[in-house]
């Protein structure tokens, strides 16, 4: 699979406006909006003290999985998933099944002429998941909600955290790098394509190495899934795709149709750049899964130069937009190819 394989074409046809902030790259399209939000207030009041949130206790033994949505309120695809799921009142065959919308306070600040805006309100929610952050003083809509969320996060012994990406790229997984996690995603299948964090994500804490999650001696598969674009159609199939195999993974639903199985691709996170200055820009378009040569220019940040650390140096997550403190890219390496099971 070449990077270009990993780059679905885009054909731009409704108008979204970006962010009010330099762009990071020469030329930024607008977002086609074929998901929207629709109102969430039917599933504020759950069965577990905390709004948005909906436990289903099986009453037969079996792991307790947590499908968690909307970390950021502009990633739509994981609340049609979870909504999905209630909706069609799914119960689980054995276990335990938690429901989770968890940023509906950005969701709900959506605003189709900047699409992009309602990610968060005051903090990233993916990244505040330490202990010195939740049992700190600083307080934000976000704080408030992960706080409120704690319990619910400790709960599980398996979580999917539901995203997506502002550019229009092949789903991929995301997890720390610890054997559980590679051995669930490779069980799975869909999506082939995973980026493996052995040092965890350097910029934060996000939902996915909080507590024994991020412990190489804890326990419990904790993964990202990454489902393509915010707001195309694809993507929410996807997050329902992706969703209904991690259930079946752990044997709460019955699974699914078998598909094609493709090769595995893995890429290791080598470093999360931050960006220091509005004038962090590419050296050339970016939009996910570009490789560029030891030594290569990959951005600038007003006097900082970003080069490639290694050959193969795959650009992962690129920044849209030049936001200062906010991550600009992810530098990546492949690993070899993992084999088929």
């Amino acid at each position: 699979m070449s990077a270009k394989d990993l780059r679905p074409e885009t054909q731009v046809t409704a108008a979204g406006a970006n962010v009010s902030s330099a762009p990071a790259t020469a030329e930024q399209k607008p977002p086609r909006l074929e998901v929207l939000p629709r109102d969430l207030s039917a599933y504020r009041r759950g069965n577990t003290g905390v709004d948005y949130v909906h436990r289903f206790d099986s009453g037969r033994p079996g792991p307790h999985v947590l499908i968690n949505a909307l970390t950021h309120g502009n990633e739509l695809c994981g609340m049609v998933a979870v909504t999905g799921l209630l909706d069609a009142g799914v119960r689980p065959l054995r276990g335990t099944l938690t429901l989770s919308l968890a940023n509906v306070a950005a969701y709900e600040s959506f605003d189709p002429e900047r699409p992009f805006d309602s990610r968060q309100l005051v903090h990233n929610l993916n990244r505040i998941w330490s202990d010195a952050e939740l049992d700190g003083t600083e307080d934000s809509p976000e704080l408030r909600r992960a706080r409120e969320l704690r319990p619910i996060v400790a709960a599980p012994d398996h979580l999917l955290d539901i995203h997506s990406t502002s550019q229009d790229v092949a789903p991929f997984w995301v997890y720390p790098g610890h054997a559980r996690n590679g051995e669930a995603a490779l069980a799975i299948g869909h999506p082939s394509v995973h980026l493996v964090m052995p040092q965890g994500l350097g910029s934060g804490t996000p939902l996915i190495q909080f507590g024994r999650f991020g412990r190489a001696d804890g326990q419990g598969v904790a993964l990202v899934v990454e489902c393509g674009q915010h707001f195309l159609q694809a993507t929410s199939a996807t997050a329902v795709e992706v969703t209904q195999r991690f259930l079946a993974h752990f044997g709460l639903v019955p699974a699914p149709a078998a598909r094609a199985r493709a090769a595995q691709r893995r890429f290791e996170l080598l470093q999360t750049y931050v960006i220091r200055t509005p004038e962090f820009r590419f050296a050339r378009p970016c939009e996910g899964f570009e490789a560029f040569a030891r030594g290569e220019l990959i951005a600038t940040d007003g006097a900082t130069e970003l080069r490639a650390p290694c050959d193969r140096c795959t650009v992962l997550m690129p920044a849209r937009a030049a936001i200062v403190g906010r991550e600009g890219v992810y530098l990546t390496r492949p690993i070899d190819e993992a084999p088929e099971t």
